[in-house]
């Protein structure tokens, strides 16, 4: 039996509501988690396949290969990828910043924001919203996934920058926050299990896309929000793997090696 990795936020949920109504799936067991508890599991093997951040592909990406045409993306604005912070984002020049510990994709986009993009010098730790509220010293938090969406609608009186909208119109490429993944040690290259599996992702999709509508009147009251704004958020999120999007992933991964966070431009390599 196989082990699938699937993020339960409410930006899979177009997937995992139609993927889960289906049934069980030949051949594989699902674990749902954070994107850094997948993160750690897929490169420990206990899991053989999953949505991980991009940044764990790009240090990892030796181990596994990508299931083609499937991502989590955004061009421009996400929505659930913020920066709240006391002060103006040109402020933060050696500021404390508190980052979440559910992401590493998220906090290395911070990096190359403050960093590479400003040439900023901030200090960083890891830690809650509830650690920043109480950290005088704290200037800014970094929030992503659900917890980013119930800030944004109870957030105060913080700035608050969305980092993929940053990205968006500094490189004018979308961003890929979450790629699926394989080891390339679990003998699922070529494999019956996998050809399930791709087409368990592509109907789930398909069906997701028709009713997102009904699915942001099913997740809303996670945050809770209304249900149009629920919707909203999901129609910017994009799960294609297109072209243009491995561009995008690509230029992040540059970016990256320039800086000292990988050690090389991973080969995107599809199955």
């Amino acid at each position: 039996m196989h082990r699938l990795g699937i993020v339960n936020f409410i930006n899979t949920a177009p997937l995992l509501i139609p993927f889960l109504e289906m049934g069980a799936l030949d051949q594989w067991e699902i674990e749902e988690g954070s994107p850094a508890m997948l993160n750690r599991k897929l490169k420990a093997g206990q899991i053989h396949a999953g949505l991980i951040s991009s940044f764990s592909y790009g240090q990892h990406f030796k181990d596994y290969f990508l299931l083609g045409d499937y991502c989590i993306s955004a061009t421009g604005t996400v929505g659930s990828v913020l920066l709240f912070s006391r002060k103006p984002i040109y402020d933060l020049f050696s500021s404390r910043i508190v980052l979440t510990n559910q992401s590493e994709t998220s906090i290395n986009l911070l990096f190359i924001i403050l960093e590479y993009f400003n040439g900023f010098q901030p200090r960083y730790v890891s830690g809650t919203f509830h650690d920043f509220e109480s950290d005088s010293q704290a200037d800014a938090y970094l929030a992503i996934g659900d917890e980013a969406l119930r800030l944004n609608r109870a957030r105060g009186n913080f700035f608050t920058y969305d980092l993929a909208s940053i990205w968006y119109e500094t490189t004018s490429l979308p961003f890929v926050f979450a790629v699926w993944a394989v080891r390339k040690d679990s003998g699922l290259r070529d494999s019956p299990a996998l050809e399930i599996l791709k087409a368990r992702l592509d109907q789930s999709y398909q069906k997701g896309a028709m009713r997102l509508d009904e699915i942001a009147g099913k997740v809303c009251s996670r945050i809770p929000m209304p249900q149009g704004e629920c919707l909203s958020y999901l129609k910017g999120i994009e799960y294609d793997l297109s072209s243009l999007k491995i561009r995008g992933l690509t230029n992040f991964f540059r970016l990256l090696m320039q800086m000292g966070k990988i050690a090389a431009i991973p080969e995107v390599i599809e199955i």
